[in-house]
């Protein structure tokens, strides 16, 4: 009985801290909701003065980026911006053939009166965070925008956001996330929905409450005071982004974020870019939890719920790991409940803690009618992608948690950029792209054995014990089932 109650106590940690994530997801739908209701009235700047007008900087660091080059340039000279107040920056870390090709089209842009500068250097020391601190040094903008490879901001993007920096306690603005490749894929739907949940009940149900969010490392623009001020850029976790947004919130420097401005995005169309992100994203977050805890807890400028929300927003990929625990240890579990009748109670008790299910699909059909309206078919709609996203966003579980493990114990690893692919319609094919990864995966193997551990998990519902087998667990074995299948093959199938 002894390796059984190993089992039951740390299955029941995980679902208890599930649970927990799942009442905190719950206290951000309120945030949410609530601040629909409250007109934040906010000093901005009128740009119609040319003496309000601030000097801006955008940063846009790249790193072998010749799929997207051309359209990210062309895009950003579109920028409207009194150009005498306006500077931009190609942080090129590039070492392939790109070098050349960007040179020339900024040095077109340049003969148009552009203050566009190429920069390069000759390692890349800190990543992307040390291309940006190096830009930054020579940077003439008060404010410094900043722009991944595969995004492309409106016209008036400046002109919707810098006018809030007028406030001098704002550090940062960042906006809503687009995706312009949306409907691709299965691949790409379940993505934009994760991240829509993120950009709406998460960003917003925090920012209102005053609670900590962070910048999302493209699509916004800090305060170049803020930065200096917050310690600078620093290289030493996975998601400079997030480490950074923390050391300037707990320096209390506010942040603004612009739900109604969207900047649209490419998201990954293969599954192998998708998981190299998703690592990152993942072990990055870990690594802020281990560098942020105490900072965090000893601060004596934040509530006792900030602190809360904020630890619980570090510890977010954490989850997956619960998840992945909750997962495999639920068809011994299963076997366990069929054979000692006397944990009867303890059972009806845990399915208690389905209500953790319920609260994220509450959750994200509010987020879910923000971006694609109610109704009934809507709805339908909704049903079926919440069962698929949580079926695939499982399947990742594995992948996920070994990344979060490896950012707990502080395992360092070489930043990976996310490949881009210029993609927006079924008819571009990524096949041929020179940056993806040439190499299976070695959890791709697993992945397909935990398919078929759950395929018995399946099969095993039907055989427990006396009374003609037992379903509870049979959907969420389901779910699991297809997740790790979908994500084996497909892993399989963008290497042939």
């Amino acid at each position: 009985m002894i390796l059984e109650t190993i089992i039951i106590v740390i299955y029941t940690i995980a679902i208890l801290l599930i649970f927990m994530y799942a009442l905190a997801q719950l206290n951000l739908l309120y945030n949410y909701l609530s601040s629909k209701k409250v007109n934040d009235p906010c000093e901005t700047f009128d740009l119609s003065k040319p003496n309000e007008v601030p000097f801006v900087t955008i940063q846009l660091p790249v790193f072998n980026e010749m799929y997207v080059m051309e359209r990210l340039l062309n895009n950003i000279a579109l920028i409207d911006y009194p150009k005498d107040k306006l500077e931009i920056q190609v942080l090129d870390d590039s070492t392939d053939e790109t070098v050349i090709s960007t040179r020339q089209q900024i040095e077109k842009l340049q003969t148009n009166g552009l203050d566009i500068k190429h920069i390069t250097r000759t390692d890349r020391t800190g990543f992307k965070a040390g291309a940006l601190k190096e830009g930054l040094k020579i940077a003439k903008g008060e404010y410094i925008a900043i722009f991944d490879a595969d995004f492309l901001p409106k016209k008036n993007w400046l002109k919707r956001t810098i006018p809030y920096f007028k406030d001098h306690r704002i550090g940062v603005v960042q906006t809503r996330w687009g995706h312009i490749n949306r409907n691709y894929s299965i691949l790409t739907k379940i993505q934009a929905f994760a991240l829509d949940a993120h950009f709406t009940l998460e960003q917003v149900g925090r920012n209102s409450k005053g609670h900590f969010i962070n910048f999302n490392g493209t699509a916004g623009i800090w305060r170049k005071e803020c930065i200096i001020d917050a310690g600078n850029w620093e290289g030493d976790t996975l998601t400079e982004d997030l480490d950074l947004s923390y050391r300037a919130q707990l320096k209390n420097w506010k942040f603004k974020y612009l739900e109604d401005v969207e900047t649209p995005a490419e998201l990954p169309v293969v599954i192998s870019a998708a998981r190299s992100q998703q690592f990152r994203w993942n072990k990055g977050g870990a690594e802020n939890f281990r560098k942020m805890l105490w900072r965090v807890i000893k601060s004596k400028n934040i509530s006792t719920k900030t602190k809360v929300h904020g630890l619980l927003h570090l510890l977010n990929s954490t989850m997956f790991l619960n998840v992945f625990i909750v997962a495999v240890l639920s068809i011994p579990m299963l076997y366990i409940k069929n054979e000692y009748a006397h944990l009867r109670f303890y059972f009806y008790f845990m399915s208690f803690f389905v209500m953790s299910t319920v609260i994220f699909f509450i959750c994200y059909w509010f987020m879910y009618k923000q971006i694609y309206g109610s109704g009934f078919k809507k709805f339908f709609g909704y049903i079926a992608m919440f069962f698929t996203f949580f079926s695939i966003a499982m399947g990742f579980s594995l992948h996920n948690s070994i990344a979060v493990l490896e950012g707990h114990v502080g395992k360092r690893s070489e930043f990976v950029r996310t490949p881009k692919f210029n993609i927006s319609t079924l008819r571009d094919s990524w096949k041929g792209n020179k940056y993806l990864r040439k190499k299976l995966s070695p959890h791709v193997i697993i992945e397909g054995l935990l398919m078929l551990y759950f395929g018995f998990g399946l099969y095993s519902a039907f055989i427990v014990g006396d009374q003609g087998g037992d379903f509870g667990l049979f959907p969420f074995h389901l779910m699991l089932f297809i997740g790790f299948g979908y994500v084996f093959f497909k892993s399989l199938s963008s290497k042939m």
